[in-house]
């Protein structure tokens, strides 16, 4: 209460003086406005310091990893000041792809095989300018899973890669089949339940680089993904630690959450019609497996995970696949320290279906929930064009881990 006092007095101060500066010109030469104008903008502050402003809740299954976030990964108990015009979760959703800068990397781009004749488009950060990690034998590796549709082209992808240059890591980005702009060899594309590209991709890269520290972060069905794999691998891994950031933990409650008529119109068949648009693309190697003309008349992702995505991978029904694709199933075999950031507003990811009472029972898993943030949002600041919350979780939490990460064995 203390810190909140001096938060309040300090922004009602700068408010005041700004609004006497205004007070020189126009409408705020009035007494009667100035006034009604700073009470409103005391009162704004007063309910965003006391509702909105917010330290995260930490959850974890042991101790130890508690203990070893709190003193080498602060700011998971910090807390979290969402952008103040722009604190509610379409918002955030909607915001952060275009008010965050896209920092320049320059990739090296490599196509490697799969078991069945396919291909996957692997992105990589080098950094062979690192002076902290000068032998590339040794420099930590961190791989890189996009959302959805997403590539390495993402801001939130570019924003890792460039905090990780910082740290003096190296990046691989994992581009799913067909979205990076390769030419698909097989008739497959990809999804949150298969771990088959995942696994491939984790043993090559680990093959080149045997002795250097291994980490992998995932963002919404990146992260999906990579908790499926760590579930069925369980300690058995190269990977020494991972993070996750806005993963959707229960396929039916988020299909069920973007099928509400806002959250549809704004998200859901936008998504759809971007998944339609990248196997539209490569409509010729599915003609023989899938109705193509079906799939394009597909108005959610459920309909086009059922016309299409379910039907590729083999499953009877979308229901056996949803169940499958749900992360929290699998959350208690996760055999490596994992750090899972969600906000509890998330749309795509509504908050009853957050696996809490399972997280508990796996002292490798800490779950980050913070009040606020939208699905891969968490911008913060005035004007959040640098950095997000969710930036400097995953900074601080691969630094730990390659430099702390001992503590924990």
């Amino acid at each position: 209460m203390q810190r909140l006092a001096m938060d309040l007095r300090m922004l009602s101060r700068e408010l005041s003086l700004y609004l006497e500066h205004q007070a020189r010109v126009g409408f705020f030469g009035s007494g009667v406005g100035l006034s009604l104008i700073l009470g409103f903008s005391v009162a704004y502050a007063f309910y965003y310091l006391s509702s909105i402003a917010k330290k995260p809740q930490l959850v974890t299954g042991g101790e130890s990893f508690s203990r070893f976030l709190q003193d080498h990964c602060p700011v998971v108990t910090e807390t979290y000041y969402p952008t103040v015009w722009c604190w509610e979760s379409r918002g955030q959703t909607l915001l952060r792809p275009f008010i965050t800068s896209k920092p320049p990397v320059e990739y090296r781009n490599e196509l490697i095989k799969t078991a069945d004749g396919g291909q996957i488009s692997l992105d990589w950060f080098d950094n062979d300018n690192s002076t902290c990690y000068m032998d590339a034998s040794s420099r930590p590796t961190i791989l890189l899973l996009p959302g959805l549709t997403g590539t390495s082209k993402e801001s939130y992808i570019l924003h890792m890669i460039h905090l990780s240059e910082e740290l003096g890591y190296r990046c691989v980005v994992f581009n799913n089949r067909g979205v990076a702009g390769e030419n698909l060899l097989t008739p497959r594309t990809y999804c949150c339940a298969n771990t088959e590209d995942l696994e491939t991709v984790i043993h090559h890269v680990h093959s080149l680089y045997p002795s250097a520290p291994f980490l992998a972060a995932g963002v919404s069905m990146g992260g999906m993904l990579l908790l499926n794999y760590l579930g069925k691998i369980g300690s058995k891994t190269p990977l020494m630690a991972a993070a996750t950031f806005s993963v959707g933990w229960n396929t039916f409650a988020c299909s069920e959450s973007l099928e509400k008529p806002l959250n549809w119109l704004l998200f859901n068949y936008y998504l759809t019609t971007c998944l339609q648009s990248s196997v539209n693309k490569h409509r010729h190697m599915f003609v023989k497996q899938v109705d193509m003309d079906h799939v394009m008349k597909a108005k959610s992702i459920r309909e086009f995970d059922k016309r299409f995505t379910s039907v590729m991978f083999g499953y009877r029904t979308i229901d056996d696949y949803y169940t499958d694709a749900s992360p929290s199933r699998r959350l208690t075999s996760v055999g490596i320290p994992v750090l899972c950031l969600n906000s509890v507003d998330d749309v795509f990811s509504p908050s009853h279906a957050i696996p809490i009472e399972t997280a508990k029972q796996n002292p490798n898993v800490a779950l980050v929930l913070t009040s606020y943030g939208g699905h891969i949002g968490f911008l913060e600041g005035i004007w959040p064009r640098q950095s997000t919350y969710m930036d400097r979780v995953f900074k601080q939490f691969v630094q730990a881990m390659v430099e702390h990460g001992h503590e924990l064995s």
